[in-house]
């Protein structure tokens, strides 16, 4: 079903294998996640530029809520008009995380084939405190929770750091779930390979910082 996914794959098992070198398999994952989001950099600072742009909408938003406070599709239909009107979306900064996909997909396909390039993975063998990296969810306590923690500690600075935002996102239909999926990052680290978790530990550690440094830069 994931054919297509075999070259990539074997290309970053062969690159995690080279970064394993003169790194433990866990850092090299690190290093590994930090290249794809400085290849996403570009697409971030877009992605800020609209969230600011969303922010200036706030004001004629709460109009149209006071409006059409009785008729929510009257309500989605005018915000939709008006971020449309404005070459905004509320949806404009999902696009770092979207294209991480492919990069998430390839790294679960790491820690869970036995065999890549006809060759048994070396890389299941690789462990975490005392863990083995491609144990899944609660099997890998008690690393589980050590990544589970530094997701739950992340999520939380991001829902501070992003209240303006998310104020702004409550006041369209779906926009209340979005201000929730910080956390749904512990919930997934709980069923993933933990080598999948040490990836979106590092990953939303980064898309924090870097959001505060495009904030305080704008």
């Amino acid at each position: 079903m994931f054919g297509f996914l075999d070259v990539p794959v074997e290309g970053a098992y062969h690159l995690i294998h080279a970064l394993t070198g003169p790194f433990s398999t866990a850092l090299a994952i690190v290093l590994f996640t930090l290249g794809v989001r400085l290849l996403l950099h570009p697409l971030a600072r877009s992605a800020a530029r609209g969230e600011r742009a969303r922010a200036a909408l706030l004001p004629e938003i709460k109009t149209l809520q006071a409006k059409h406070a009785g008729d929510r599709d009257r309500l989605a239909a005018e915000v939709t008009k008006l971020q449309q009107e404005s070459g905004t979306s509320l949806f404009t900064g999902c696009l770092p995380l979207l294209l991480q996909l492919p990069f998430f997909t390839v790294m679960y396909r790491l820690f869970t084939t036995p065999v890549i390039g006809g060759e048994p993975n070396s890389l299941l063998g690789a462990t975490l405190l005392g863990t083995p990296l491609g144990a899944h969810g609660l099997a890998g306590s008690p690393l589980v929770f050590v990544i589970a923690a530094g997701l739950a500690v992340v999520a939380w600075f991001s829902v501070r750091q992003n209240r303006q935002a998310a104020q702004s996102a409550a006041d369209v239909p779906g926009g209340k779930l979005m201000r929730l999926l910080p956390y749904g990052t512990v919930l997934a680290t709980l069923v993933l390979p933990q080598a999948a978790g040490i990836y979106l530990l590092t990953t939303t550690a980064w898309t924090a910082a870097e959001r505060a440094l495009l904030r305080r830069g704008s």
